[in-house]
């Protein structure tokens, strides 16, 4: 699986807040593809989370 984030972040940091191993937030979020398969319950935790639905689990 992997995790992008589309155009649109607002930079708000909730997707850090939850999963801290697979995002960082700078100018937008960042994904760690790495550490996406060994995080996936908080993934779609930070995903449910996001005010503006970018996070996109494929």
């Amino acid at each position: 699986m992997s995790v992008k984030i589309e155009d649109g972040c607002i930079s708000c940091g909730a997707c850090e807040s939850i999963c801290e191993a697979v995002f960082t937030v700078e100018d937008i979020a960042v994904v760690n593809q790495a550490a996406v398969a060994d995080n996936m319950a908080c993934v779609k935790e930070a995903a449910d989370a996001c005010p503006v639905n970018v996070i996109v689990i494929e």
